[in-house]
């Protein structure tokens, strides 16, 4: 499953980091990011958990 961080609402404020931290990052910009190009099954609840408690709902699931 991808993940994908829309920048436009993101406030980087690093909980997607503290949730799922294989998943997501704050980079240089500070926004987050995702640093997979697909989250493995053993990272899919983490990531869905981030994306649940996003505050700006700026992290959506990829369905390709």
């Amino acid at each position: 499953m991808k993940f994908k961080v829309n920048k436009d609402l993101c406030i980087g404020c690093g909980a997607c980091q503290a949730t799922a931290p294989d998943v997501f990052e704050i980079g240089d910009d500070g926004f987050a990011f995702c640093k997979l190009d697909d989250a493995s099954k053993d990272l899919i609840e983490d990531a869905t958990d981030a994306k649940e408690g996003c505050p700006t709902d700026a992290i959506e699931e990829v369905n390709e």
